[in-house]
């Protein structure tokens, strides 16, 4: 019971610094940056599509992806495509977003992979991809047997963690950036959805390490 509640708390704390930390960010590409188009003749459009997508389409999808087991009261079964079916979106979102990138430095001459930032980008997506392939065949089709996916599991769960963490940390290093160019409003703004972020991550790593604490 206290299980129980704790978790459905915990989920919603998440869903709602998840929701303000979409806002802050659509905010600041939309009222500061102008919007967002990657077809645009505008490189500075282009590049708005990337933290739009990698915010919203990648770390938050994750986030909830890793806490359906918490936060969706349906079968084992259901609750695993869920989980499967989002990852695969995030995976889907965040390569649209490293190309807007790509997009983006091409059409201003800027070296690819120069910055912290980017090294983060490419090893986080590249591992993200990695953990769902093994999931989908480990888990889903066509399946370990269930000695060795009991075994695999806590592995997969762990390695998941890390690469939430990584990609909250990659996301920290792309606001750190843009915001270094003086103290204003939208630095502020800036720094404020980097902080959201920081707040979401910690709570989804701490809903899936809440029945363990609970039971210490």
């Amino acid at each position: 019971m206290v299980l129980a509640v704790a978790t459905t708390h915990v989920g919603n704390a998440a869903h709602v610094l998840a929701l303000t930390a979409a806002i802050l960010v659509i905010v600041w590409v939309v009222h500061y940056g102008g919007g967002a188009n990657l077809n645009s003749s505008n490189p500075d459009l282009i590049f708005n599509v990337h933290p739009l997508v990698m915010t919203l389409g990648f770390i938050l999808v994750i986030g909830e992806a890793i806490m359906v087991y918490k936060t969706v009261p349906t079968q084992k079964t259901v609750q695993k495509g869920i989980h499967m079916m989002l990852q695969l979106v995030a995976l889907g979102l965040g390569i649209l977003g490293i190309y807007a990138a790509f997009k983006y430095h091409k059409e201003n001459q800027i070296p690819n992979m120069y910055s912290l930032h980017s090294w983060l980008g490419i090893c986080t997506i590249s591992l993200f991809a990695l953990q769902w392939v093994f999931g989908f065949v480990n888990f889903w089709f066509p399946g370990a047997p269930p000695t060795t996916r009991a075994m695999m599991l806590p592995v997969h769960t762990t390695a998941g963690v890390v690469i939430f963490l990584m990609a909250i940390c990659t996301a920290e290093t792309g606001f750190m950036e843009k915001g270094a160019g003086g103290p204003g409003p939208e630095t502020t703004l800036i720094n404020f959805s980097g902080l959201f972020i920081l707040l979401f991550g910690l709570v989804v790593c701490t809903s899936t390490a809440l029945p363990r604490l609970l039971s210490l």
